[in-house]
């Protein structure tokens, strides 16, 4: 095929594949362009960062995204004014102005414990109980119209979930990014940092105290269950826990945030081996770690950095529940309505497969059935372009490079708010100390991992070919890669940082771990190797 790799608007653009690594949807590629610049537009006024907003584009269904400018957003700035021009700019024009009272307030009262509570009293039961609602229906028993009305529902809900995904995030990151700038500007070095966050996210583990309570009772009755239905068989309370799982977590995609992506329940064989597999995980302590922290902290930086550092472990669990609830299970439920519809096209000849429903676009899907959509053959080719466009190498940016202002030139607070926004983005993406065979990043966990390479590049293949103890070695994890880590002996990435989705998982599962190893991936498949968390590096023993 063809491809064109130009620039989707002005500026310049990052590739960004940590929640959809190629191929979207066209039903998801509207639904982070929409949702990822409303929200974060929302929350960048809110809490005062000076920029208007950041932007999601995808080009041949790989995923960009620019940070929008308040100053000329639509005129790409390839050269920055004179100094003194940009600190009269940052003082004098009125989105500067607003964005430097709302940072200051910001800073100073602390909003993200507000939101928190929100999250917990209001915002999380209704999101729950929305979706439970939405789960609930029986996308059988609808007739054509109601089920063109249902897929239209689980569109909008999709869409205001992931608006609001995003708008979270500038209360999430926020007071974990100021907690870790001022900790590194205290000498604190950045993963000493990091693991004072550990053990703050049972959201993340959660589902993993749940297996091994499954395992344990298992283990109890002496019984080697080989299907789910035989782990029912076990015990009623065996039979109920389970159910309890899956209707929790059973319409969550697991192997990726689009809707083509697989759910839980679709998986029979991995849930059952994460299962058989559950052990309590064994986890650095916080308590050490905060004591380090403060240690390295002079007297008079103590009690300021206590309170930051309160603030982001408080918060940490509502950054890792917000994923799964706002996107996995959303899309979940409209991968299952938009699957149901194209069951029915294909009944009625209008498509060859069910999953090409999947090519649909939102509004097409909105009247599927009305119309009969675009016809199979239209489907099938839809289908074959974007599988093909799935397997090109994009380049890594799009369009001329946009210097950012240096932060002299901004007035506090606004130049402490962006230092965060820079801690973060740095700390999310940092790799380690570089090494002539890219095999040195962050290391997560205290103890050496031996076991056998399993590559992967989607979920799908590390499900289909990774054993109990395998070394998971990926470009990167989002929270969608939780399946597979349950059952992982250890995980290596190429890309990402002590802040990162498989940093998070690993320090929360205990998990040996080395992120950010450039040269990961050209570990052979089936090698086997020494992950050393401690040196942050790994070994080519065999």
């Amino acid at each position: 095929m063809v491809a064109s790799f130009s620039p989707p608007g002005p500026g310049s653009w990052a590739l960004d594949r940590s929640h959809f690594p190629e191929g979207a949807t066209p039903i998801s590629q509207w639904m982070m362009e929409s949702a990822m610049e409303a929200g974060m537009r929302r929350a960048f006024a809110e809490v005062g960062v000076p920029a208007d907003s950041l932007q999601a584009r995808f080009v041949e269904g790989f995923m960009y995204t620019r940070l929008r400018p308040l100053i000329a957003p639509d005129k790409a700035a390839t050269r920055l004014p004179p100094e003194f021009v940009l600190r009269i700019a940052t003082r004098v024009h009125p989105g500067f102005r607003a964005r430097r009272r709302a940072a200051g307030a910001a800073l100073a009262n602390r909003p993200w414990n507000a939101v928190l509570e929100r999250w917990r009293v209001e915002l999380r039961p209704t999101i729950v109980a929305t979706n439970v609602r939405l789960q609930n229906v029986d996308v059988d028993a609808l007739d054509d119209a109601a089920l063109d009305r249902h897929v239209g529902e689980l569109l909008d809900h999709g869409r205001d979930m992931a608006e609001l995904h995003f708008w979270l995030h500038g209360y999430d990151l926020g007071p974990i990014a100021r907690f870790l700038h001022h900790a590194i500007a205290a000498g604190v070095p950045a993963e000493r940092a990091i693991r004072a966050l550990a053990n703050a996210s049972p959201s993340t583990s959660a589902p993993l105290v749940r297996l091994v309570a499954l395992r344990r009772i298992i283990d109890a009755a002496g019984a080697r269950p080989s299907t789910l239905d035989e782990v029912r068989a076990v015990s009623p309370e065996a039979t109920a826990l389970l159910a309890e799982h899956l209707a929790e977590r059973g319409h969550r995609v697991v192997t990726r945030y689009d809707i083509d992506g697989l759910t839980l329940q679709e998986l029979p064989g991995m849930l059952l081996r994460s299962i058989i597999d559950a052990e309590v995980p064994v986890v650095e302590s916080h308590e050490s770690a905060i004591a380090d922290v403060m240690a390295t902290a002079s007297p008079a930086q103590r009690a300021a950095l206590a309170e930051l550092l309160e603030d982001a472990r408080s918060v940490m669990d509502m950054r890792d529940d917000n994923g799964p609830l706002t996107c996995q299970w959303p899309a979940g439920l409209l991968r299952r309505g938009v699957l149901a519809s194209g069951a029915r096209l294909v009944s009625a000849g209008r498509a060859s497969e069910a999953d090409h429903a999947f090519e649909l676009t939102p509004d097409e899907a909105r009247v599927a059935l009305a119309t009969g959509g675009p016809g199979a053959a239209e489907l099938a080719r839809r289908a074959s372009a974007r599988a093909a466009a799935s397997l090109l190498t994009p380049p890594t940016t799009l369009g001329p490079a946009e210097p950012p202002p240096p932060l002299s030139v901004l007035p506090p607070p606004l130049d402490e708010m962006v230092a965060m926004v820079q801690t973060a983005i740095a700390l999310m993406g940092m790799a380690g100390a570089e090494s002539a065979d890219g095999l040195t990043g962050v290391g997560i966990g205290s103890a050496t991992y031996r076991g056998r390479v399993r590559r992967a590049s989607t979920p799908e293949e590390a499900i289909e070919a990774m054993e109990s103890g395998d070394v998971l070695v990926v470009r990167a994890t989002s929270p969608s890669f939780n399946a597979v880590l349950m059952i992982a002996g250890a995980v290596v990435t190429a890309d990402g940082g002590a802040l990162s989705h498989a940093a998070v998982l690993a320090r929360e599962l205990g998990i040996p771990a080395v992120i950010g190893a450039t040269g990961a991936l050209d570990l052979a498949d089936g090698a086997i190797v020494e992950v050393d968390p401690v040196l942050g590096c790994v070994r080519v023993v065999g």
